[in-house]
Protein backbone atom coordinates (compact mmCIF):
# COMPACT_ATOMS: atom_id res chain seq x y z
CA UNK A 1 0.00 0.00 0.00
CA UNK A 2 1.40 3.53 -0.79
CA UNK A 3 0.17 6.66 1.22
CA UNK A 4 -0.49 10.15 0.06
CA UNK A 5 -0.77 12.24 3.44
CA UNK A 6 -2.30 15.77 3.46
CA UNK A 7 -1.18 17.70 6.22
CA UNK A 8 -4.10 19.95 7.38
CA UNK A 9 -7.79 20.10 6.64
CA UNK A 10 -8.89 23.57 5.85
CA UNK A 11 -10.15 24.49 2.81
CA UNK A 12 -7.17 23.48 0.51
CA UNK A 13 -6.53 20.39 2.16
CA UNK A 14 -10.28 18.82 2.33
CA UNK A 15 -11.17 19.71 -1.05
CA UNK A 16 -7.68 18.04 -2.68
CA UNK A 17 -8.45 14.93 -0.45
CA UNK A 18 -12.13 14.74 -1.26
CA UNK A 19 -11.64 14.50 -4.92
CA UNK A 20 -8.44 12.38 -5.03
CA UNK A 21 -10.29 10.17 -2.97
CA UNK A 22 -12.82 9.35 -5.70
CA UNK A 23 -9.99 8.44 -8.34
CA UNK A 24 -7.07 7.20 -6.43
CA UNK A 25 -5.79 3.93 -7.36
CA UNK A 26 -6.73 0.98 -5.05
CA UNK A 27 -3.41 0.42 -3.57
CA UNK A 28 -3.09 4.15 -2.19
CA UNK A 29 -4.31 5.38 0.69
CA UNK A 30 -5.64 8.88 1.46
CA UNK A 31 -5.01 10.49 4.58
CA UNK A 32 -5.48 13.94 6.35
CA UNK A 33 -3.79 15.23 9.24
CA UNK A 34 -5.49 17.95 11.36
CA UNK A 35 -6.02 18.17 14.96
CA UNK A 36 -9.34 20.41 14.73
CA UNK A 37 -12.59 18.93 15.48
CA UNK A 38 -14.58 21.55 13.80
CA UNK A 39 -13.92 22.96 10.18
CA UNK A 40 -14.24 26.86 10.51
CA UNK A 41 -15.96 29.04 7.32
CA UNK A 42 -13.03 31.73 7.34
CA UNK A 43 -14.67 33.95 4.97
CA UNK A 44 -17.81 34.47 6.83
CA UNK A 45 -15.70 36.22 10.09
CA UNK A 46 -15.55 39.43 8.29
CA UNK A 47 -19.30 39.88 8.53
CA UNK A 48 -19.68 38.26 11.78
CA UNK A 49 -19.63 41.67 13.65
CA UNK A 50 -21.82 43.22 11.59
CA UNK A 51 -25.28 40.45 10.92
CA UNK A 52 -26.82 38.74 14.10
CA UNK A 53 -25.91 35.26 13.34
CA UNK A 54 -24.28 33.04 15.94
CA UNK A 55 -20.57 31.70 16.03
CA UNK A 56 -22.73 27.91 14.51
CA UNK A 57 -23.61 29.04 11.40
CA UNK A 58 -20.03 29.08 10.27
CA UNK A 59 -18.80 25.66 11.55
CA UNK A 60 -19.45 21.84 10.58
CA UNK A 61 -18.45 19.24 12.54
CA UNK A 62 -14.87 18.26 10.65
CA UNK A 63 -15.46 14.57 9.96
CA UNK A 64 -18.75 16.03 8.16
CA UNK A 65 -16.31 17.67 5.50
CA UNK A 66 -14.47 14.71 4.86
CA UNK A 67 -15.28 11.55 2.48
CA UNK A 68 -15.45 8.51 4.10
CA UNK A 69 -12.63 7.13 1.60
CA UNK A 70 -10.16 9.80 3.68
CA UNK A 71 -8.70 8.69 6.67
CA UNK A 72 -8.76 11.64 9.25
CA UNK A 73 -5.93 11.65 12.18
CA UNK A 74 -6.89 14.11 14.83
CA UNK A 75 -3.08 15.09 15.63
CA UNK A 76 -0.84 17.62 15.81
CA UNK A 77 1.88 17.91 13.04
CA UNK A 78 5.12 17.98 15.04
CA UNK A 79 8.07 17.54 12.14
CA UNK A 80 8.50 16.22 8.20
CA UNK A 81 11.54 14.73 7.52
CA UNK A 82 11.36 14.95 3.63
CA UNK A 83 14.60 12.42 3.76
CA UNK A 84 13.27 9.58 5.14
CA UNK A 85 9.62 10.43 3.95
CA UNK A 86 8.06 10.27 7.92
CA UNK A 87 6.25 12.94 9.50
CA UNK A 88 5.79 12.91 13.57
CA UNK A 89 2.52 13.68 14.59
CA UNK A 90 0.78 13.47 18.43
CA UNK A 91 2.57 11.30 20.49
CA UNK A 92 1.90 7.82 17.74
CA UNK A 93 4.03 6.25 15.80
CA UNK A 94 5.72 8.49 12.88
CA UNK A 95 3.43 8.19 9.50
CA UNK A 96 4.93 7.44 6.29
CA UNK A 97 4.36 8.77 2.85
CA UNK A 98 4.70 8.30 -1.08
CA UNK A 99 3.04 11.57 -1.65
CA UNK A 100 2.78 14.97 0.85
CA UNK A 101 0.23 17.88 0.41
CA UNK A 102 1.10 20.84 2.35
CA UNK A 103 -1.90 22.71 3.28
CA UNK A 104 -1.01 23.46 6.40
CA UNK A 105 -2.71 27.36 5.88
CA UNK A 106 -0.75 30.76 7.44
CA UNK A 107 -1.21 31.30 11.11
CA UNK A 108 -2.79 34.35 12.30
CA UNK A 109 -0.84 35.63 15.77
CA UNK A 110 -3.58 36.36 17.96
CA UNK A 111 -2.41 34.89 21.02
CA UNK A 112 1.04 36.43 20.32
CA UNK A 113 -1.19 39.78 20.42
CA UNK A 114 -3.26 39.12 23.28
CA UNK A 115 -0.37 38.33 25.40
CA UNK A 116 1.28 41.75 24.35
CA UNK A 117 -1.52 44.27 25.15
CA UNK A 118 -2.95 41.86 28.59
CA UNK A 119 -5.97 43.88 29.81
CA UNK A 120 -6.30 45.84 26.93
CA UNK A 121 -7.13 43.14 24.19
CA UNK A 122 -10.80 42.79 23.40
CA UNK A 123 -11.66 46.03 25.32
CA UNK A 124 -10.40 49.19 22.52
CA UNK A 125 -7.88 46.32 20.58
CA UNK A 126 -9.78 43.26 18.81
CA UNK A 127 -8.77 41.13 15.82
CA UNK A 128 -11.71 40.09 13.16
CA UNK A 129 -9.63 36.35 12.14
CA UNK A 130 -10.88 34.27 14.72
CA UNK A 131 -14.55 33.31 16.20
CA UNK A 132 -14.17 34.86 19.58
CA UNK A 133 -12.58 37.97 17.86
CA UNK A 134 -15.49 38.36 15.33
CA UNK A 135 -17.63 38.32 18.11
CA UNK A 136 -15.77 40.33 20.30
CA UNK A 137 -15.83 43.30 17.94
CA UNK A 138 -19.62 42.95 17.54
CA UNK A 139 -20.08 43.82 21.19
CA UNK A 140 -17.51 46.57 20.27
CA UNK A 141 -19.14 48.27 17.42
CA UNK A 142 -22.49 47.68 19.32
CA UNK A 143 -21.10 49.80 22.22
CA UNK A 144 -19.18 52.49 20.01
CA UNK A 145 -20.63 56.46 19.56
CA UNK A 146 -17.75 58.25 18.11
CA UNK A 147 -14.45 58.80 17.71
CA UNK A 148 -11.95 57.26 15.06
CA UNK A 149 -12.05 54.05 14.33
CA UNK A 150 -8.73 52.49 12.67
CA UNK A 151 -8.18 49.02 11.04
CA UNK A 152 -4.72 48.41 10.81
CA UNK A 153 -2.17 46.22 8.30
CA UNK A 154 0.68 44.35 8.86
CA UNK A 155 3.84 44.28 7.30
CA UNK A 156 3.05 40.05 6.66
CA UNK A 157 0.75 38.58 3.83
CA UNK A 158 -2.43 38.09 5.39
CA UNK A 159 -5.48 35.30 4.22
CA UNK A 160 -8.24 36.90 3.22
CA UNK A 161 -6.89 40.48 1.90
CA UNK A 162 -9.92 42.32 0.92
CA UNK A 163 -11.23 41.74 4.66
CA UNK A 164 -9.77 45.13 6.31
CA UNK A 165 -11.53 46.92 3.54
CA UNK A 166 -14.54 45.36 3.83
CA UNK A 167 -14.55 45.98 7.45
CA UNK A 168 -14.08 49.72 6.70
CA UNK A 169 -17.17 49.35 4.02
CA UNK A 170 -19.42 47.56 6.80
CA UNK A 171 -18.76 49.88 9.11
CA UNK A 172 -19.81 52.85 7.08
CA UNK A 173 -22.92 51.40 6.40
CA UNK A 174 -23.27 50.55 9.94
CA UNK A 175 -22.40 53.96 11.08
CA UNK A 176 -24.65 55.11 8.51
CA UNK A 177 -27.63 53.25 9.52
CA UNK A 178 -27.51 54.26 13.47
CA UNK A 179 -27.31 57.85 12.08
CA UNK A 180 -23.50 58.44 13.86
CA UNK A 181 -21.43 58.14 10.61
CA UNK A 182 -20.30 61.98 10.94
CA UNK A 183 -19.08 61.57 14.57
CA UNK A 184 -17.47 58.39 13.57
CA UNK A 185 -14.02 58.67 11.41
CA UNK A 186 -12.46 55.68 9.48
CA UNK A 187 -8.83 54.96 8.75
CA UNK A 188 -7.27 52.18 6.56
CA UNK A 189 -3.17 52.09 7.42
CA UNK A 190 -1.49 49.74 4.93
CA UNK A 191 2.32 49.16 4.63
CA UNK A 192 1.96 49.74 0.72
CA UNK A 193 1.64 52.58 -0.87
CA UNK A 194 -1.34 51.27 -3.17
CA UNK A 195 -4.54 49.67 -1.13
CA UNK A 196 -4.12 46.63 -3.98
CA UNK A 197 -1.91 45.57 -6.26
CA UNK A 198 -2.73 46.78 -9.71
CA UNK A 199 -3.31 50.20 -10.95
CA UNK A 200 -6.77 49.03 -12.33
CA UNK A 201 -7.47 47.68 -8.81
CA UNK A 202 -6.07 50.25 -6.79
CA UNK A 203 -7.60 53.10 -8.47
CA UNK A 204 -11.08 51.66 -8.35
CA UNK A 205 -10.89 50.65 -4.60
CA UNK A 206 -9.20 54.92 -3.97
CA UNK A 207 -12.34 56.17 -5.41
CA UNK A 208 -14.97 53.74 -3.31
CA UNK A 209 -12.81 54.52 0.13
CA UNK A 210 -12.83 58.52 -1.15
CA UNK A 211 -16.53 58.15 -1.82
CA UNK A 212 -17.32 57.07 1.74
CA UNK A 213 -14.98 59.02 3.45
CA UNK A 214 -12.20 56.46 4.89
CA UNK A 215 -8.81 57.97 5.09
CA UNK A 216 -5.71 55.86 4.10
CA UNK A 217 -2.61 55.82 5.54
CA UNK A 218 -0.01 54.65 3.09
CA UNK A 219 3.31 53.16 3.50
CA UNK A 220 2.49 53.21 7.39
CA UNK A 221 4.44 49.72 8.74
CA UNK A 222 3.44 49.17 12.29
CA UNK A 223 6.32 49.33 15.04
CA UNK A 224 4.57 50.00 17.94
CA UNK A 225 1.16 49.60 19.51
CA UNK A 226 0.63 51.89 22.83
CA UNK A 227 -3.03 50.72 23.70
CA UNK A 228 -2.34 52.90 27.21
CA UNK A 229 -2.01 56.01 25.14
CA UNK A 230 -4.20 54.50 22.66
CA UNK A 231 -1.45 55.36 19.61
CA UNK A 232 0.14 53.63 16.95
CA UNK A 233 3.74 54.39 15.66
CA UNK A 234 4.93 53.49 12.43
CA UNK A 235 8.28 52.67 11.75
CA UNK A 236 8.93 55.92 9.92
CA UNK A 237 7.92 57.99 13.03
CA UNK A 238 4.03 58.55 12.19
CA UNK A 239 2.03 58.18 14.88
CA UNK A 240 -1.89 57.42 14.61
CA UNK A 241 -4.37 57.74 18.03
CA UNK A 242 -7.81 55.82 17.83
CA UNK A 243 -10.47 55.41 20.25
CA UNK A 244 -11.53 51.62 18.74
CA UNK A 245 -8.29 49.66 16.63
CA UNK A 246 -8.82 46.82 14.54
CA UNK A 247 -5.90 45.20 14.33
CA UNK A 248 -4.63 42.14 11.30
CA UNK A 249 -2.28 40.39 13.27
CA UNK A 250 0.93 39.42 11.20
CA UNK A 251 0.76 35.90 9.60
CA UNK A 252 3.11 32.87 9.72
CA UNK A 253 3.13 29.88 8.51
CA UNK A 254 2.16 26.41 10.65
CA UNK A 255 5.26 25.99 12.79
CA UNK A 256 6.17 22.72 11.67
CA UNK A 257 7.20 24.07 8.23
CA UNK A 258 9.61 25.76 10.62
CA UNK A 259 10.49 23.28 12.75
CA UNK A 260 10.89 21.00 9.88
CA UNK A 261 13.21 23.51 8.06
CA UNK A 262 10.81 23.66 5.00
CA UNK A 263 9.89 27.34 5.21
CA UNK A 264 11.48 30.49 4.74
CA UNK A 265 11.52 33.38 7.15
CA UNK A 266 7.85 33.47 7.66
CA UNK A 267 7.49 29.97 7.91
CA UNK A 268 5.80 29.43 4.23
CA UNK A 269 6.71 27.25 2.04
CA UNK A 270 8.68 28.00 -1.08
CA UNK A 271 6.79 26.57 -3.87
CA UNK A 272 6.94 26.31 -7.66
CA UNK A 273 4.31 28.84 -9.09
CA UNK A 274 3.60 26.45 -11.96
CA UNK A 275 3.96 23.27 -11.06
CA UNK A 276 2.83 23.71 -6.65
CA UNK A 277 5.49 21.10 -5.54
CA UNK A 278 7.64 22.58 -2.75
CA UNK A 279 11.38 23.79 -4.41
CA UNK A 280 13.67 20.65 -4.49
CA UNK A 281 11.17 18.37 -3.17
CA UNK A 282 9.28 16.62 -6.20
CA UNK A 283 7.31 14.24 -3.96
CA UNK A 284 5.77 17.65 -1.80
CA UNK A 285 2.85 19.80 -3.03
CA UNK A 286 1.58 23.18 -1.52
CA UNK A 287 -1.14 24.98 -1.77
CA UNK A 288 -3.25 27.14 -0.17
CA UNK A 289 -1.99 29.96 2.29
CA UNK A 290 1.01 27.91 3.16
CA UNK A 291 2.62 29.12 0.01
CA UNK A 292 5.19 31.77 -0.65
CA UNK A 293 3.72 32.58 -3.71
CA UNK A 294 3.00 36.51 -4.80
CA UNK A 295 -0.48 35.44 -5.41
CA UNK A 296 -3.02 36.76 -2.45
CA UNK A 297 -4.06 34.04 0.30
CA UNK A 298 -7.56 33.72 -0.89
CA UNK A 299 -9.79 30.96 -0.84
CA UNK A 300 -10.02 31.27 -4.75
CA UNK A 301 -6.47 30.24 -4.71
CA UNK A 302 -7.16 27.44 -2.27
CA UNK A 303 -10.08 26.31 -4.96
CA UNK A 304 -7.80 27.21 -8.27
CA UNK A 305 -5.06 25.27 -6.86
CA UNK A 306 -7.02 22.41 -5.53
CA UNK A 307 -7.98 21.40 -9.05
CA UNK A 308 -4.55 21.63 -10.09
CA UNK A 309 -2.72 19.92 -7.49
CA UNK A 310 -5.11 16.88 -7.62
CA UNK A 311 -4.90 16.49 -10.96
CA UNK A 312 -1.07 16.23 -10.73
CA UNK A 313 -1.04 13.88 -7.81
CA UNK A 314 -3.31 11.21 -9.94
CA UNK A 315 -0.61 12.24 -13.29
CA UNK A 316 2.03 11.66 -10.72
CA UNK A 317 0.51 8.30 -9.79
CA UNK A 318 -0.06 7.27 -13.46
CA UNK A 319 3.58 8.71 -14.39
CA UNK A 320 2.25 11.38 -16.68
CA UNK A 321 3.28 15.39 -16.88
CA UNK A 322 1.80 17.69 -14.02
CA UNK A 323 -0.69 19.96 -14.44
CA UNK A 324 0.30 24.12 -14.48
CA UNK A 325 -0.62 26.88 -12.03
CA UNK A 326 -1.22 30.40 -13.67
CA UNK A 327 -1.61 31.92 -10.86
CA UNK A 328 -5.77 32.44 -11.11
CA UNK A 329 -7.71 34.19 -8.24
CA UNK A 330 -11.34 35.65 -8.26
CA UNK A 331 -11.89 37.97 -5.12
CA UNK A 332 -15.53 39.83 -3.60
CA UNK A 333 -15.09 43.03 -2.16
CA UNK A 334 -17.77 43.65 0.20
CA UNK A 335 -18.62 47.58 -0.71
CA UNK A 336 -22.22 47.66 2.14
CA UNK A 337 -25.28 48.43 1.50
CA UNK A 338 -25.95 45.05 -0.59
CA UNK A 339 -22.96 45.36 -2.98
CA UNK A 340 -20.00 44.64 -3.93
CA UNK A 341 -17.22 44.28 -6.68
CA UNK A 342 -15.38 41.55 -8.31
CA UNK A 343 -11.89 41.34 -9.34
CA UNK A 344 -9.81 38.80 -11.33
CA UNK A 345 -6.27 38.14 -12.36
CA UNK A 346 -3.00 35.99 -12.35
CA UNK A 347 0.67 36.01 -12.87
CA UNK A 348 1.04 39.19 -14.61
CA UNK A 349 -2.65 39.67 -15.19
CA UNK A 350 -4.08 42.63 -13.70
CA UNK A 351 -8.08 42.83 -12.93
CA UNK A 352 -9.51 44.93 -15.87
CA UNK A 353 -13.12 45.86 -16.08
CA UNK A 354 -15.37 43.67 -18.28
CA UNK A 355 -17.89 40.58 -18.42
CA UNK A 356 -16.85 37.80 -16.21
CA UNK A 357 -16.76 34.96 -16.44
CA UNK A 358 -18.03 34.78 -19.76
CA UNK A 359 -16.37 36.81 -22.43
CA UNK A 360 -19.56 39.42 -23.95
CA UNK A 361 -21.78 37.49 -22.03
CA UNK A 362 -20.73 37.71 -18.08
CA UNK A 363 -23.17 37.91 -15.96
CA UNK A 364 -20.66 39.49 -13.39
CA UNK A 365 -18.85 42.31 -14.61
CA UNK A 366 -15.41 42.99 -12.65
CA UNK A 367 -14.30 46.42 -11.18
CA UNK A 368 -17.95 47.27 -11.19
CA UNK A 369 -19.86 48.10 -7.49
CA UNK A 370 -23.14 46.23 -7.86
CA UNK A 371 -25.95 43.90 -6.43
CA UNK A 372 -25.70 41.34 -8.73
CA UNK A 373 -22.37 40.72 -7.44
CA UNK A 374 -23.27 41.07 -3.76
CA UNK A 375 -25.36 38.17 -4.64
CA UNK A 376 -23.12 36.09 -5.91
CA UNK A 377 -20.71 36.30 -3.04
CA UNK A 378 -23.45 35.66 -0.30
CA UNK A 379 -24.09 32.58 -2.61
CA UNK A 380 -20.91 30.67 -2.22
CA UNK A 381 -21.24 29.89 1.19
CA UNK A 382 -23.95 27.19 0.99
CA UNK A 383 -21.62 26.22 -2.68
CA UNK A 384 -18.64 25.82 0.24
CA UNK A 385 -20.41 23.66 2.11
CA UNK A 386 -22.29 21.23 -0.44
CA UNK A 387 -19.93 21.45 -3.63
CA UNK A 388 -16.65 22.87 -2.86
CA UNK A 389 -15.49 21.21 -0.03
CA UNK A 390 -17.08 17.84 -1.53
CA UNK A 391 -14.48 18.30 -4.43
CA UNK A 392 -16.82 18.91 -6.83
CA UNK A 393 -16.42 21.84 -10.18
CA UNK A 394 -17.92 24.61 -10.28
CA UNK A 395 -18.68 26.24 -13.79
CA UNK A 396 -16.07 28.95 -14.02
CA UNK A 397 -12.57 28.76 -15.51
CA UNK A 398 -9.81 27.56 -14.00
CA UNK A 399 -7.59 29.64 -15.79
CA UNK A 400 -6.83 32.95 -15.86
CA UNK A 401 -8.89 34.63 -18.77
CA UNK A 402 -6.25 36.40 -20.74
CA UNK A 403 -7.10 40.44 -21.14
CA UNK A 404 -5.62 43.25 -21.83
CA UNK A 405 -6.15 46.29 -19.11
CA UNK A 406 -6.62 49.40 -20.58
CA UNK A 407 -3.98 51.70 -20.59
Amino acid sequence: MKHLVILGAGTAGTMVANRVSRSVPHDWSVSVVDPSPRHLYQPGLVALPFDGRGAEALERPRAATLSSRVHWIQEEVHAVDPTTRRITVGAGSPLRYDLLVLASGAVAGVDELARSLDGHWGQAVHEPYSLPGALSLRNALERFQEGRLVVSLPATPIKGPAAPLELLFLADELFTRRGRRTRVELVLTTPDAAVWPGPQAAHVLDGLLQRRGITVERSFVPAALEPGERTLRAADGRTLSWDLLIVIPPHRGAPFVTRSGLGDALGFVPTAPDTLRARGLDDVFVLGDATDLPVGKFGSVAYFQSRIVSESLLHTIQGRASETFDGHMSCFVESGRGRALLLDGGYGTETAPGPFPLPWLGPLRLLEENRLSHWTHQALEPLYWWALLPGHTLPIPRRTPRRQAPT
